[in-house]
């Protein structure tokens, strides 16, 4: 793609780096028919092309971002099925992060638009606050249907509507400590806590720390580490993702330095494919630059590190697995055959649903502050997993498994905690109705 920056604007970094990502835009639309809001809605604008030129119509103009662009970029999954699909390495990840910060930067959004995402983004990334707000949204659930009938209240319906009916208690293993190997030691890693995670569903890391100490890892929660900052970054608020960032990095860092560090384990992809772009997102900042880089090459899927520990064959458990690969493990991390082969592994049949490169429609927070879209991409989702016959449906995001959950009434887990079962672990919650073989 030709573009015509000036030289005033290309000695902006971030400029130079878009200018860069767009001139290797062929326009071939191959990104078209991966697209979810493309193949959704059908309108061109709403497919990485379309987006694509009104990024650059708007970068070249150095004019602010208008209502027409912030509709379509906010309309954007960031699910990243289009980098999967470009033949021509088109890094749209980071040109959509950069039209996302010059969005927040020049556009006011309407007055519900900005209170609607000021709350996630006071909320979310805070255990304790999120902890609190489901609490309240249990009690508001009954008017989700009144608020559905003001356009810009629709977020907030979505919200109560997503909310669970019951929040699990505070677990210890969302607190700093060192849970020592069981077996014999072969391996030192940190584990993510996250932020929406363990309030949602705690038992995921339990499973993850469980499986991993009794294969002979030590695993270290540190103090201090927080949210990664994914949710702020995909709004634009760059200033708030870099502390998110930094906090962890120095983190992490400190706990390298103490005892070194095999992986940084995560277990909600959404989080793993930020943290393995701190390196990128802190290329600037010399204090952080090289620090970041080490931790983004540390972080590891769980099921990535897991794949490197040879683990045994499991007996076969009777069960069918349809496996859902998360947007940020299959096109943000490239993620996509080692969670299934563990399965396989361990004794489950594993299954993979039509069209599994489209989104389930989470993404984040898209699910609440684009209700409609969302729904009709879960609606196809769950009918494209239904359509497998599974006993229980696997995913590695907790965002996608509350999604899909709240719209089958197939049990969804995440992946750790079926191979945490598969190898002497306790049995998932969600599965204590289901027959199979122990």
């Amino acid at each position: 793609m030709q573009t015509n920056f000036t030289a005033e604007q290309l000695a902006d970094p971030h400029v130079a780096e878009a200018e860069s990502i767009l001139r290797k835009c062929v326009h071939c639309g191959f990104c078209t028919a991966t697209c979810p809001t493309y193949v959704t809605l059908g309108n061109e604008l709403d497919s990485p092309r379309g987006r694509i030129y009104l990024i650059k119509d708007m970068l070249e103009n150095g004019r602010p971002a208008d209502e027409q662009i912030v509709t379509h970029i906010d309309r954007c999954l960031s699910c990243l099925a289009c980098t999967t699909t470009c033949p021509s390495g088109v890094d749209y990840m980071h040109l959509v992060d950069h039209a996302r910060v010059h969005i927040e930067n020049t556009y006011r959004r309407p007055l519900m638009n900005r209170l609607t995402r000021n709350m996630l983004a006071m909320v979310l990334p805070y255990p304790d606050r999120f902890r609190f707000a489901l609490k309240l949204a249990a009690l508001g659930r009954p008017f989700a249907g009144l608020l559905d009938r003001v356009k810009a209240l629709k977020p907030m319906a979505a919200m109560l509507r997503l909310a669970p009916a019951n929040v699990p208690p505070p677990s210890k293993f969302a607190t700093p400590a060192t849970h020592a190997a069981v077996a014999p030691r072969r391996g030192r890693v940190a584990i993510l806590t996250g932020c929406a995670q363990p309030v949602l569903d705690p038992g995921i890391n339990e499973a993850a720390i469980s499986l991993l100490t009794r294969l002979g890892v030590e695993v270290v929660i540190p103090p201090g580490e927080g949210c990664c900052g994914a949710l702020v970054h995909h709004m634009g608020r760059e200033a708030q993702a870099l502390d998110s960032a930094r906090r962890n990095v120095d983190v992490w860092t400190r706990a390298i330095e103490e005892g070194g560090l095999d992986a940084i384990i995560v277990t909600t992809s959404g989080c793993g494919t930020t943290i393995k772009d701190y390196g990128h997102m802190l290329r600037l900042d010399p204090a952080y630059a090289e620090k970041a880089g080490r931790v983004s090459a540390l972080a590891k899927d769980i099921t990535e590190y897991l794949s490197t520990l040879d683990l045994p064959a499991g007996e076969t458990r009777g069960m069918t697995v349809a496996y859902h690969s998360a947007c940020s493990l299959q096109h943000g991390q490239k993620v996509t055959m080692a969670p299934k082969l563990l399965l396989k592994a361990a004794g489950f049949t594993v299954k993979d649903p039509p069209e599994g490169h489209l989104c389930c429609g989470s993404a984040g927070t898209y699910n609440i502050m684009q209700p409609e879209i969302s729904a009709r991409l879960k609606a196809r989702k769950v009918k494209n997993i239904e359509s497998t016959r599974p006993d229980i449906i696997a995913a590695g995001n907790i965002g996608c498994m509350t999604q899909i959950g709240s719209a089958t009434g197939i049990p969804v887990v995440h992946t750790v905690e079926l191979l945490d079962w598969a190898y002497g672990g306790k049995r998932p919650g969600a599965l204590q109705s289901i027959h199979a073989i122990d």
